[in-house]
């Protein structure tokens, strides 16, 4: 009995052990978390971003590293295309060799590229890895990349678009000149059919020969001649 009583006693005094062990590697493993697109979809030659975001519990130093990979479609071979540490080392081989470019901030947990003058040849899987010790442990979520043609479709609503933009300003400015226009013009109608009258001045203007201006004088045509 008291050997089972020591025994249990240990068990209990192990629990709270196995306990802290197993919440302390919980913390490790999602002390850092990394977060992307899950899909991206771009067209050739536009400038396509690959946005990688990750938040880590410790503070940013130099031994901070960033890689980039990529997977081609129906193919298990992946190539490195990007890596960070410190410095930006971009591939200097390859398919993307010259197109990748830094974009992100580590201190703003920022990690993303772009990729210059992308082609359908682009198109398969990319992988975000931060590690920022003594946070290892992460998830490595994959970015889905599809580049296709700009069809005419596309290109005719981009301009549609930017011509409603253009259009409707400068509407709206000449509606607001023909209404002025109107109500001036109408202003002007009304002062005319509210009974002007001619002043002293033109008055005196008109012709003295006509029988208003005579002051009732009679015509000389009808006195009599003897």
């Amino acid at each position: 009995m008291q050997q089972s009583g020591a025994a249990g006693g240990r068990g209990c005094a192990l629990f709270p052990l196995l306990a802290v062990l197993f919440f302390q590697g919980v913390c490790i493993v999602v002390s850092l978390e990394i977060k992307a697109d899950a899909h991206v979809r771009g067209y050739v030659g536009e400038k396509i971003k690959l946005k990688c975001t990750f938040r880590s519990t410790s503070s940013v130093t130099d031994k901070l590293t960033i890689d980039w990979t990529y997977r081609p479609p129906s193919s298990s071979r992946t190539e490195s295309i990007f890596h960070y540490q410190s410095f930006q080392y971009p591939t200097t081989a390859g398919t993307f060799r010259d197109r990748i470019s830094w974009v992100g901030d580590v201190y703003k947990g920022d990690a993303s590229i772009s990729i210059s003058d992308p082609t359908i040849r682009d198109n398969g899987t990319f992988s975000c890895a931060v590690k920022n010790p003594p946070d290892v442990h992460h998830n490595i979520p994959l970015t889905e990349l599809t580049v296709t043609e700009r069809g005419f479709g596309t290109m005719l609503s981009s301009v549609a678009l930017l011509s409603i933009l253009v259009f409707i300003p400068s509407a709206a400015v000449v509606v607001l000149l023909l209404v002025r226009m109107g109500r001036k013009s109408a202003g002007l109608k009304k002062r005319g059919k509210s009974g002007y009258k001619k002043s002293s001045i033109e008055v005196s203007d008109e012709d003295p020969l006509r029988p208003e201006a005579a002051g009732g004088i009679q015509d000389s045509d009808s006195e009599e001649i003897y």
